[in-house]
């Protein structure tokens, strides 16, 4: 590389044609020295073969799996790109969803609005044809505490409208090269527009598309600006079926960009004393239950609680009896070893005891005593402790 700068060149500056000829040999001399090094780390590694054959394989089966998918939802002689098919591995095929309405409880001015302002219109398109104004919205939010329900209300959405369902995450849009984030954007509503009627869900919307601000990288700053613009863009025009569900429960870190084009809105709050108690006898349905439950009490006690909290107590009042049979079985095997089981109670090995309300009150002082070590375990909550 010395010997092709001028011997003169250190003694007078550089001309402009000497200085991009210089760089160029360096640009050239840097691949080809990277390309080298990277051909003799392939060539040392002995799995080099399998790595490749392997991402070959996967690369393979996911293509397979996306054409899998696309038959069985119903959408037959579509062509797509190569990422489009990427994307269409996350496609969701309504009819495997077993959430229904029936699993969502104490919700139901949420699920009537639902119903009413979003199934409908997929449902009875003849309806609304022709009309601007008469259409799905183009994006729905759905917000409040965690635990409460929101991904459970989309999976139902998603079953009773019968639309082509993408769960899309935000690693589906991440690529390490240049450009490819904005390519799979793009990607998602050329995909969703070939297979309408459809919804794209992204839970936990908040991380995905957060408020932007000028410390955001490059890429990602691309990615929301291109999916907002795609989102309002003349492939969703206004008589397209495609339609974009959010949950999170942290909106105020949503973009306001990204509310603008979310105008229907569900809050999905803490239950009250009527909706728990709801909540609670769909939760032990088809649960043994004591004739002695008292549902009402244990939904006056769990203000605050949310439908997962509640499920969790359930399942805890559940494993009570789960241990009470163990342990009779641990003494029935004690008492067998020193033959004191001539008038012990035979144990029917098929069938537990029933779920008693003291098993349910067990349930709530755990559920509150995890509850008070979380909120203990806060930061916010920790005084200040001077160190030694």
């Amino acid at each position: 590389m010395l010997s092709d700068i001028p011997r003169d060149a250190l003694l007078r500056p550089l001309t402009r044609n000497e200085v991009v000829g210089m760089l160029v040999r360096l640009t050239i001399f840097g691949a080809a020295t990277y390309y080298s090094i990277k051909w003799v780390v392939d060539a040392l590694d002995p799995t080099q073969k399998q790595k490749s054959q392997a991402k070959k394989r996967v690369k393979r089966s996911l293509l397979l799996g996306a054409e899998q998918l696309m038959k069985q939802i119903g959408v037959e002689g579509v062509s797509l790109t190569e990422y489009e098919m990427n994307v269409a591995t996350h496609l969701v095929d309504p009819r495997s969803i077993k959430v229904t309405w029936r699993d969502v409880a104490g919700l139901d001015e949420v699920v009537s609005e639902l119903q009413d302002t979003v199934i409908l219109p997929f449902q009875k398109r003849h309806l609304f044809y022709g009309s601007k104004l008469l259409q799905p919205p183009k994006g729905v939010l759905l917000y409040g505490p965690p635990g409460c329900g929101k991904t459970l209300i989309a999976k139902a959405t998603a079953k009773a409208s019968g639309c082509r369902f993408i769960n899309l995450q935000a690693s589906t849009l991440t690529d390490k090269w240049y450009g490819e984030s904005q390519k799979l954007t793009a990607a998602v509503f050329s995909l969703a527009v070939k297979i309408q009627p459809c919804i794209i869900f992204i839970d936990e919307i908040d991380s995905f598309l957060r408020n932007r601000s000028s410390m955001d990288h490059e890429a990602t700053a691309m990615m929301k600006a291109q999916f907002m613009s795609l989102w309002d863009g003349l492939d969703t025009a206004a008589d397209s079926q495609v339609m974009v569900m959010g949950a999170t429960n942290r909106p105020q870190d949503v973009d306001a960009a990204i509310l603008r084009r979310m105008p229907t809105a569900f809050h999905v709050g803490l239950p009250n004393a009527a909706q728990r108690e709801e909540i609670l006898r769909l939760i032990l349905s088809g649960e043994n239950l004591s004739n002695a439950i008292n549902l009402k009490e244990i939904a006056g006690q769990t203000e605050g609680y949310s439908g997962s909290d509640l499920k969790e107590l359930c399942r805890d009042a559940a494993m009570y009896r789960v241990r009470d049979y163990v342990r009779k079985q641990q003494m029935k095997q004690i008492a067998q070893q020193f033959q004191l089981d001539e008038e012990e109670e035979h144990v029917d090995s098929t069938q537990l005891r029933p779920v008693t309300q003291l098993d349910l009150l067990f349930g709530l002082d755990k559920m509150r005593e995890s509850k008070q070590a979380t909120v203990t375990a806060d930061p916010a909550n920790l005084r200040e402790v001077p160190l030694d």
